[in-house]
């Protein structure tokens, strides 16, 4: 970016990013986040600049943001829609969708790799946690239920999974890196309930399938309250430095 603007968005995760890919990004989680507030009207040449690009990309940026119905575009420029806590918690509702239709199917499956897999994820997640790096550890539970998902091989599934990561990535990245600061001691708790999710799979015990999915996704309305509180200080922070 031209301006000193901190990256919400990890740096490291855009390496190989296209320039719209990274206005994309970035933007995502600003909105996602309420630094960049419901109602703003978001002009290309300001973005343009801001992120030292040529308009091509932030047009393609804005176009794939308003697909994901965070923003709309009309003649005056792109309006900011942003999240509501109803749309974080419908997000899960969907994703709980998914990994049910998924353990249905791994039920009938070899799942010899695919634990050996999770459990390899599981253990960067511990490392991640150990040394206390919530974007690391939010890359490695989102690889973990793409994992279970893409193990299925169901086209369908694929793409909707793929149209709901971008958005629900930004807010798996907000979460833990509020939760790393809030309540760093609950991971364990967190660690559990994914080898959970490994041994359900393992023994194809459907009760415990459904003890895994229970367990993971009662937590999610604390991790949307997290996010929730998260984001209002993010906009608070903001308007602070504003003043």
């Amino acid at each position: 970016m031209a301006e000193s603007k901190e990256f919400f968005y990890p740096v490291k995760w855009l390496s190989k990013a296209s320039a719209g890919d990274r206005v994309t990004s970035e933007l995502r989680m600003r909105i996602i986040s309420g630094m960049i507030e419901s109602g703003t009207i978001l002009s290309e040449n300001k973005i343009a600049a801001d992120f030292g690009v040529s308009r091509s990309p932030v047009r393609e940026a804005l176009k794939i943001l308003a697909s994901e119905n965070i923003i709309r575009l009309e003649r005056m420029g792109a309006v900011v829609i942003g999240l509501t806590e109803k749309k974080y918690a419908e997000i899960y509702d969907v994703r709980i969708l998914i990994e049910t239709f998924v353990f249905e199917r791994l039920v009938r499956a070899d799942t010899d790799v695919l634990v050996r897999e999770l459990s390899k994820i599981l253990e960067m997640m511990k490392i991640s946690i150990k040394y206390q790096d919530a974007d690391e550890f939010s890359y490695q539970d989102v690889l973990f239920h793409e994992t279970i998902i893409r193990s299925i091989d169901h086209s369908y599934i694929l793409m909707i999974w793929d149209n709901l990561k971008p958005v629900m990535e930004s807010l798996i990245l907000l979460s833990m890196r509020h939760r790393f600061k809030e309540k760093y001691e609950d991971f364990t708790r967190v660690i559990n309930n994914h080898q959970l999710y490994i041994d359900a799979i393992k023994s194809k015990d459907r009760d415990l399938m459904i003890k895994s999915l229970h367990v993971n996704f009662d937590d999610v309305q604390e991790k949307v309250e997290d996010l929730w509180m998260a984001q209002q200080m993010l906009s608070k922070g903001v308007g602070q430095e504003n003043d």
